[in-house]
Parts: structure tokens; C-alpha cells; sequence
């Protein structure tokens, strides 16, 4: 069974056993996660698509970790003027372990 969800602004296709890493949400290590935006689900070559969402329909997972991407760097640079200027930046996420899609 598998299922498109919609969190933090962004959509996964995502099927029982899968780890996913999703925006930052303020739960704990090892705490149980219900996503109910569901766009769609697959049930044996069946599909059923939500207008806009799929009724009665839940995806759960449990939260696995929380952590930073990797770095990226930000330079900003104007020919010339002698500006100049490095920053960088590191994306929270949240890991997801999708244990049960329910329809």
C-alpha cells in the first residue's frame, strides 16, 4: 500500500517501512506522528484520489530522529564596491519511520 501525504509545504510519496526526511516538527525522539493530508493512495494497483484530500484516510509514523542537513554556503558579492559577504546555513528535518497507511 502506498500514499502521497502533504507536510511542511511539501509532498511524498511514501509506502510502509519507508524513513523520510520531512521539515522540522517540534516532537520528540521515538513519539508516534498521524499525517491526515492524504493526496492519494495505491491498494494493490487501485487507485484513490482525493479531491483535494482522501476521505477517512491516515498515514502514522513514529519519529526517529531530529537533526540538521548538511551545510550550505551563502555568498553574497558585488562587483567592485568591495562587498562581500559569507554566511551559511543548515536545514532542520525531521526523520520519519511510516509504519501503518489506513484508508
Amino acid at each position: 500500500m502506498q500514499a502521497v501525504i502533504a507536510t511542511g509545504g511539501k509532498q511524498y510519496w511514501v509506502k510502509e517501512g519507508d524513513i523520510i526526511r520531512i521539515e522540522k516538527i517540534a516532537l520528540e525522539k521515538g513519539e508516534k506522528i498521524e499525517f491526515d493530508q492524504v493526496l492519494m493512495v495505491n491498494k494493490d494497483g487501485e487507485y484513490v484520489i482525493g479531491r483535494p484530500l482522501v476521505e477517512k484516510a491516515k498515514v502514522t509514523g513514529k519519529i526517529l530522529n531530529q537533526g540538521k542537513a548538511k551545510k550550505i554556503i551563502v555568498f553574497k558579492y558585488k562587483p567592485k564596491k568591495g562587498y562581500r559577504k559569507k554566511t551559511g546555513h543548515r536545514q532542520p528535518f525531521t526523520e520519519v519511520l511510516i509504519e501503518k497507511i489506513k484508508l
